[in-house]
């Protein structure tokens, strides 16, 4: 062990194993500055060369960020940590607002869909070198896609959202490139980018969302990818409007080698119009998932976009998983074909709960922001007490670092299982736990 820092190892590959452990461990707090890569190798005895090597590793995983002569340090949001403080267990006796799951009364049966899928399935068997997507799925959603506006492209499906960023950024980005994200933005995304080796880059987002700007700066200064949320954004429920969306086309005019990838994760549960950026640049993807309209379980994202990247995407798809169970296609087909889910009651219902909590807060002296979805944003002035307190109070919201890079402070509350006394209580809540409001504007 060095010192004080509990590294050990002789090899590259024993030395980042160490630093990973006692990261994930504890031992080494996030923001943590690491000794200098010359000190450690006389330490250790072995050549700077060799933790020159465990560092760059280290980056790559996402677990250590490098600022020149200021050193090495562990990233504020370690990839080792992040889901295990994500999925943080709420004590009995304890209301959970902070998991940002849809509420199982406005999700559809599945049983029906899966019948008629499996009973499909018994007779026409999918087998080895068929077609990765079931062609009525493809139609249906390209005829989706095609009503909302989204440009022109074949359609690929994907294990979820997430799954379908990473390839495409993958299939795209080397490591150590910069891809532009929201912020505050989805945390998973926010742990991906780096996890993958690349840098995130902190764009600003109001109530329109992306702020032109933010990314006309991120752009001009490298970032090769854009990840943008069309409705419903997580966590601050910003949606982007007409006259945000020609701003950011125009910023993408004169950035044409951007890939540009849009998450429409909301479907199915908001009543706004879509207004896509798809085919603003050269390499662009526009993914739509199933999770919050007809449950997370489901695991099943549908995308389009050029057709060069939707080939990579689909070319490594099929060394890996192969394809996505068309058996589960299948059921997916047979729920939007019934309509299962009538997007404008369940939009209504989530608007309701989010306008209740956003007015009853405003009553008591806090702005916060949930213009569409199922979360309500709200900034605090000390994010780590406000979570405490509200706790202590039978509150688990989720803290704003979870969603934020350079952004001020929040707590995320989704507002899915709450009902009107529900809303009236939590405001009060949140008032006794914070005080006077220091709340930012995001629009």
């Amino acid at each position: 062990m060095l010192g004080e820092y509990p590294i050990r190892g002789r090899r590259a590959a024993e030395i980042a194993a160490s630093v990973e452990y006692a990261v994930g461990a504890g031992e080494l707090d996030p923001g943590q500055l690491l000794p200098p890569m010359r000190e450690l190798a006389q330490q250790l005895d072995v050549n700077p060369n060799t933790v020159a090597s465990a560092y760059r590793t280290l980056r790559e995983r996402g677990l250590i960020e490098t600022a020149g002569r200021r050193g090495s340090r562990v990233r504020a949001r370690p990839v080792t940590t992040a889901r295990q403080s994500f999925g943080a267990e709420v004590p009995a006796g304890v209301r959970d607002v902070s998991a940002g799951n849809p509420d199982p009364a406005l999700l559809p049966s599945l049983a029906d869909a899966f019948a008629v899928a499996a009973a499909r399935g018994d007779r026409e068997q999918v087998l080895y070198g068929q077609d990765a997507v079931e062609p009525e799925l493809a139609r249906l959603a390209r005829a989706a896609f095609d009503a909302d506006g989204v440009a022109p492209g074949p359609v690929a499906v994907t294990s979820g959202s997430l799954d379908a960023i990473e390839r495409v950024l993958a299939a795209h980005l080397k490591p150590q490139d910069s891809v532009a994200v929201e912020d505050p933005g989805w945390g998973s995304l926010l742990d991906l980018v780096p996890a993958l080796g690349f840098r995130a880059v902190p764009v600003r987002v109001d109530g329109e969302g992306p702020v032109a700007h933010d990314v006309e700066r991120a752009l001009s200064q490298g970032a090769r990818a854009l990840i943008v949320t069309g409705r419903a954004q997580n966590p601050t429920g910003a949606t982007v409007s007409g006259a945000r969306s020609a701003e950011l086309r125009a910023v993408l005019g004169r950035f044409p080698q951007t890939l540009l990838i849009e998450d429409d994760h909301g479907h199915g549960i908001v009543d706004v119009p879509l207004r896509s950026l798809a085919g603003a640049t050269g390499h662009w993807v526009f993914v739509r998932s199933t999770a919050k309209a007809y449950g997370p379980d489901l695991r099943l994202a549908v995308m389009t976009g050029d057709p060069v990247t939707l080939d990579r995407v689909q070319g490594r798809q099929r060394l890996g998983p192969g394809w996505v169970s068309r058996l589960l296609q299948r059921a997916v087909v047979e729920l939007w074909k019934s309509g299962a889910v009538n997007p404008a009651e369940v939009a209504g219902a989530y608007a309701r709960r989010r306008d209740a909590l956003v007015a009853a807060l405003a009553e008591r002296g806090f702005e916060a922001y949930g213009r569409t979805g199922m979360n309500v944003w709200v900034p605090v002035p000390d994010e780590t007490a406000a979570v405490a307190r509200l706790l202590h109070a039978g509150w688990a919201v989720a803290p704003g670092a979870r969603f934020r890079m350079s952004a001020p402070p929040g707590v995320r509350i989704t507002v899915s299982g709450l009902t009107e006394q529900d809303i009236v209580a939590v405001a009060e809540a949140v008032a006794s736990a914070c005080g006077t409001s220091a709340a930012r504007r995001y629009g």
